[in-house]
């Protein structure tokens, strides 16, 4: 950790720009909806049901990016005045996408998915006999065998040529809207949903590269003067003006996810569509109730978990009865960060095990799922997190597969990222450097904050901070300059006079109309 190159602003500003090798793109770059395959398939049988005043439901999902991608197909159908089901699939009681028990609830003539049903097999199957044209949208991963639908628009379909597979289910969904705009020649302005698109795109964990980084920027931008209702109550609430990348990812998608983890994703798609500030308002306090008890419920199944883990495997692999199917994929999470390894948490329940799992580094975790699928009933998600299940017999049976196969991986492939840009002398950090940071914002998955490891800096001041006490702020100084910080649950504390070599990232810190430069700490070594 300790030899990396020395930084200058000049220097750090080449390093962000060398991210970006195909430059900047900008909105006017947003490629034709139509260059989607089945695209054009998709459209036309929409527009012909409207014509024909046929019935539509809208399939989503219970996850932030599944429910923006109802709100803005809800929204766009009640623009043209058409009447439309939305139905969210509760994770309770029917599982993931448009499953069988879903579609028993449904009356149509048509069923677009959102945000799912590349791996909706028996769905498709069940429409057909139904005489439903089911049209899917969807960003996951697809197996070999697609369900037989009436159109499939997924940018990574084998035959979809789209130069930016790497957009979510919300983003497919947003350009469907523009095709039946074209289609149907409508005077909407695309630009009117970008605040929702923004925060699928965010909370879905997309690359905030090509294409995804000016939808986000001129999102975030219209959050802070977005008149939904929604949005008016996540400002009051969170008592900020102004939307980083990071403000939706910590403070608003998980409100939202909140939903469909503890109770009925119905209870997000409502406050993201409420008519009035009152509405938003009490959905907000509602979504920040559910919130509290996730974390609650994540709190006491993550130890549990590591408990039950074996340190020794390269794959944890963990199993409960009756685990709150809510909190699995935080807790995987979680065993991730503590154990630096990929993880998989089961729920049981009478027999079946349903599972979350995430990795880490350069580990593909659907490829790992593929190679042992023979053990599973389902599984479905791409490189970095995905969702399974399985009978509950065949747990340490596939405990067993899925270590083995990991264990034939090369081992830096389960290095995580630690993501630290270099070495940056105290002298380096003023108002220029935050202008140059501020440059190549929106900042998240595949351009991370930059990281800088700042060394042998003084301890001039330091206090616990917070109700509990468990944050540190300091006083940082080196020469003639301060650096104030702060730590979130840190380990130990520092001590007044202590020389220390510490990693973190910069942050602008507004407080009563004062900015100052504050260092945000990861680590203190």
């Amino acid at each position: 950790m300790h030899n990396l190159s020395l930084l200058t602003k000049a220097k750090i500003d080449a390093l962000l720009r060398a991210r970006f090798d195909e430059g900047f793109k900008t909105l006017k770059e947003i490629p034709n909806p139509f260059q989607l395959h089945d695209m054009d398939r998709a459209a036309t049988r929409i527009v012909q049901a409207v014509e024909k005043n046929e019935r539509i439901a809208v399939v989503g999902d219970y996850d932030v990016d599944g429910v923006v991608s109802s709100a803005l197909m809800d929204e766009f159908f009640e623009t043209i005045d058409y009447p439309v089901d939305i139905v969210i699939p509760n994770r309770f009681g029917d599982g993931y996408g448009v499953s069988l028990s879903v579609l028993e609830r449904i009356d149509a003539d048509v069923v677009i998915t959102v945000d799912n049903g590349i791996a909706a097999i028996e769905a498709a199957e069940a429409c057909r006999a139904r005489g439903i044209d089911l049209i899917i949208t969807d960003h996951h991963t697809p197996s070999e065998k697609l369900p037989d639908a009436y159109a499939i628009v997924n940018p990574k379909k084998r035959e979809c040529t789209f130069a930016y597979p790497e957009i979510c289910g919300a983003q497919v969904a947003w350009f469907l809207i523009g095709a039946l705009k074209q289609k149907m020649g409508l005077d909407i302005k695309m630009g009117r949903f970008l605040d929702l698109l923004a925060l699928a795109i965010v909370a879905d964990v997309m690359p905030l590269t090509s294409i995804n980084r000016p939808l986000v920027q001129k999102g975030l931008q219209m959050l802070s003067t977005s008149r939904r209702p929604a949005f008016e109550a996540a400002r009051s609430y969170l008592g900020k003006q102004r939307f980083s990348a990071e403000d939706i990812g910590y403070g608003i998608a998980p409100r939202i996810n909140s939903a469909g983890r503890m109770e009925d994703a119905a209870v997000a798609l409502k406050f993201l569509r409420a008519k009035t500030i009152d509405e938003a308002s009490s959905g907000w306090i509602m979504l920040d109730t559910l919130n509290q008890a996730r974390r609650q419920e994540e709190a006491e199944t993550t130890a549990m978990a590591i408990d039950m883990a074996n340190h020794n495997d390269p794959v944890i692999v963990v199993a409960g009865e009756g685990w709150h199917e809510g909190v699995l994929g935080i807790v995987a999470s979680r065993l991730v960060d503590r154990f630096k390894k990929p993880a998989i948490v089961f729920s049981v329940k009478n027999g079946r095990a349903k599972g979350s799992g995430r990795s880490i580094g350069d580990v593909d975790l659907f490829a790992l799922l593929n190679r042992c699928k023979s053990f599973l009933t389902a599984f479905g998600g791409h490189k970095m997190a995905a969702g399974l299940s399985l009978d509950k017999e065949k747990i340490e049976v596939f405990r067993g597969a899925v270590c083995k196969e990991a264990s034939s991986l090369p081992p830096e492939l389960f290095v995580p990222k630690e993501n630290v840009l270099g070495e940056l002398p105290v002298g380096e950090i003023d108002w220029d450097l935050m202008e140059i940071l501020a440059r190549y914002e929106p900042y998240g998955e595949a351009n991370s904050r930059p990281k800088f490891l700042i060394k042998n800096i003084n301890v001039i001041d330091v206090r616990a901070i917070g109700a509990e006490k468990n944050h540190m702020k300091l006083l940082l100084g080196s020469g003639n300059v301060s650096l104030p910080a702060i730590q979130f649950g840190f380990d130990k504390m520092a001590s007044i006079g202590e020389k220390i070599d510490v990693s973190g990232t910069l942050q602008v810190n507004e407080f009563n109309g004062d900015r100052t430069i504050q260092l945000l700490i990861d680590k203190i070594y």
